[in-house]
């Protein structure tokens, strides 16, 4: 007997050819005996996807364009960190090549939180924020720093010290005196000096040019007092040198080694 045809029954799909299989959809789309949906609710189940695509792919969008803000923003304050009497807006528009209007959306909220500052000329300096970060990040620098101190220290038998730079200067962040000498260099952490002067603030210098080679100082910084350092190179963000200082004539091509070394370990300790 036909299915759709029997007695006292009315056929689940009228337009459906007589031999459709229970569960398939008619032409139309119509709901069938299954319950299921025929080709008219495929389309609708495409176009669902078709928006879960569409915002998925908004949400990628702002993605970029949040990483590509940040990447500008940080790009800014290295830019205001280089130079030394600050960046106008249409100075870092033009080396960030982007216009005036998206530096000032970059400068309000770095402004906001400290990072930044304009001064009487208007000129963009580094804020007093930094410093704050600054502060947190130096006593994990030291940590890292003391392991390779020690050993040097021990190994030279003379006053070991990483130096960084902070405002154009140079400051011993963390000392380490040798525990086996008689007499050493009493150094005193905090302690700042021109970068020009003394083997500590010259390595940094040569490191800035790329040169890693020691550096030699005699009295340079305090009479009677011999230094050798070499530039911690290769960790973002960081001006740093590794050396020693004595109480007499240090020599290089036994010392230089050993402070190399101290340089590469705090390198690898710190990236």
């Amino acid at each position: 007997m036909d299915a759709t045809a029997r007695s006292g029954e009315t056929p689940a799909n009228p337009s459906a050819p007589a031999d459709a299989a229970p569960g398939q959809a008619g032409a139309a789309g119509h709901v069938n005996a299954a319950g299921q949906l025929g080709t008219a609710g495929q389309v609708g189940a495409a176009g669902q996807v078709g928006e879960v695509v569409g915002r998925a792919d908004a949400v990628a969008g702002r993605a970029v364009e949040t990483s590509q803000t940040l990447d500008r923003g940080l790009r800014l304050l290295h830019l205001v960190a280089d130079a030394s009497g600050g960046l106008t807006v249409t100075e870092a528009a033009n080396q960030l090549n982007i216009g005036r209007a998206a530096v000032y959306r970059l400068v309000s909220p770095l402004i906001g939180h400290g990072m930044l500052r304009r001064d009487g000329d208007g000129r963009l300096r580094l804020g007093a924020g930094l410093l704050h970060l600054a502060r947190r990040a130096q006593p994990l620098l030291a940590e890292g720093a003391l392991p390779a101190l020690r050993r040097l220290a021990e190994q030279a038998g003379a006053t070991a010290h990483l130096t960084v730079v902070e405002g154009g200067e140079g400051v011993a962040l963390a000392v380490v005196e040798p525990s086996w000498t008689s007499f050493h260099v009493a150094y005193r952490a905090g302690a700042r000096h021109p970068l020009d002067r003394g083997a500590a603030g010259r390595a940094i210098l040569a490191g800035r040019a790329g040169d890693a080679a020691p550096v030699s100082s005699s009295g340079e910084l305090q009479a009677g007092a011999y230094g050798v350092a070499a530039p911690v190179l290769g960790v973002p963000g960081l001006e740093a040198s590794v050396g020693v200082v004595a109480l007499a004539p240090l020599d290089v091509d036994t010392i230089g080694p050993q402070v190399l070394a101290a340089a590469t370990a705090i390198t690898n300790a710190l990236r």
